[in-house]
């Protein structure tokens, strides 16, 4: 059984098809990159996964756990923000809270989950906050922003603020990390310095998903690479199967056009 398992996804909005029965399955510690179009159907697939959409038809499973089964009675507030946890999700344009310091943007989800509405004692209280604190600020050190942690997002530039974005998405520790797009809202200068964290990433065996315009970032760092067109999975294999060798008509012309205009 695959660490996470995707059964026949499948989403509409209103009579428009986005998901066509999307299914695949990957490994603890695997990096796996969706590619393709606009329009093909990634961010709505990571919006499903991340229970930010819900699907019309299909099941998710983590680790034996099943996440959702549109067979099933609709899950609870309480049971989708508890599922949500399993997946973290790096978002196209950052989404900092832009009144409070990178450091207090880091540690607010923590100290929302394990402290609001939880009977602690004064102790236990700053027991929790304190290791929030330095977890936090461990996490700023691993996206290289130790400096930056009681700057104000205003103050960053686009490139930090997205590395901020990853460091917060950490601190609730996901089983499976994601990311929509993290550099399209970059200046190309920006997006080396969000990339090289992803990568340095990898090397912790950290789970992830990423949809990715970056051709050559996906070839490099991922395990898998799935492209999708018109909302199913045209080609799934290893980089060098879908960039060397591709099958389909489709992502070959993709892929063809993407080294045109990189």
């Amino acid at each position: 059984m695959a660490f996470l398992e995707i059964n026949g996804i499948y989403k509409n909005f209103g009579k428009t098809e986005v998901l066509k029965g999307i299914s695949f399955g990957m490994e603890k510690g695997e990096v796996l990159a969706i590619i393709g179009s606009s329009g093909s159907g990634k961010t709505t697939l990571l919006r499903c996964l991340n229970f930010l959409e819900t699907p019309d038809s299909g099941n998710i499973s983590i680790n034996g756990e099943t996440l959702f089964d549109a067979a099933e009675p609709p899950a609870s507030d309480k049971d989708i923000r508890r599922k949500r946890l399993h997946f973290g999700l790096v978002f196209q344009s950052f989404n900092l809270f832009p009144q409070y310091t990178v450091l207090k943007n880091v540690s607010l989800a923590p100290e929302l989950l394990r402290i609001k509405g939880q009977k602690l004692s004064k102790a236990e209280k700053n027991r929790v906050l304190k290791e929030i604190d330095e977890n936090s600020r461990a996490l700023l050190n691993t996206v290289g922003l130790s400096e930056k942690m009681f700057s104000y997002p205003c103050e960053l530039s686009g490139g930090q603020q997205q590395r901020v974005a990853i460091a917060r998405a950490l601190a609730l520790s996901p089983d499976i990390l994601c990311f929509d797009e993290p550099t399209s809202a970059l200046d190309p200068e920006l997006t080396g310095e969000v990339l090289r964290v992803i990568r340095e990433l990898k090397t912790t065996d950290r789970t992830m998903i990423v949809v990715t315009h970056e051709m050559n970032f996906a070839r490099g760092v991922a395990d898998k690479v799935i492209f999708m067109a018109d909302g199913v999975i045209e080609e799934y294999g290893t980089p060098d199967e879908v960039f060397g060798n591709p099958k389909s008509e489709k992502t070959r012309s993709f892929l063809e056009k993407s080294l045109e205009n990189p």
